[in-house]
């Protein structure tokens, strides 16, 4: 019962993104037609929006059936999860420039690395 509050929250965030963004604008910026552009779109959006994990999978989920192409969303989750420019400054201050650059540039192109794996299994 304590998890019905975030339930909701994650409910109506995914709804209010999802109501906004019409499916066909979803499907041709990164649908499976899109290639490595729709891939590479979801990656930004990724690595430099700012969401919760437990928000970002019902909204992969909902992309998904709007017309997201399987490897645009492993995109989407993957830098969402490992790269974080928008702590960048944050993570240059605490652990030095280089290494939170180094961290941030190895961690994007993996996660792009796994969603062409996860785009070539699931194919």
């Amino acid at each position: 019962m304590r998890f019905l509050p975030s339930v909701l929250a994650i409910i109506l965030v995914v709804g209010l993104i999802v109501g906004f963004v019409p499916p066909k604008v979803i499907a041709q910026a990164i649908g499976k037609n899109s290639g490595a552009q729709g891939v590479a779109i979801a990656s930004f959006l990724g690595a430099v929006l700012f969401i919760p994990v437990i928000i970002a999978f019902p909204l992969a989920r909902s992309i998904l059936d709007m017309g997201a192409g399987v490897m645009a969303t492993a995109a989407f989750i993957t830098t969402l999860t490992m790269v974080g420019f928008v702590f960048l400054p944050l993570e240059i201050k605490q652990l030095g420039k280089r290494f939170a650059i180094a961290r941030n540039a190895l961690s994007f192109i993996a996660a792009v690395a796994i969603a062409v794996v996860v785009g070539v299994i699931v194919r």
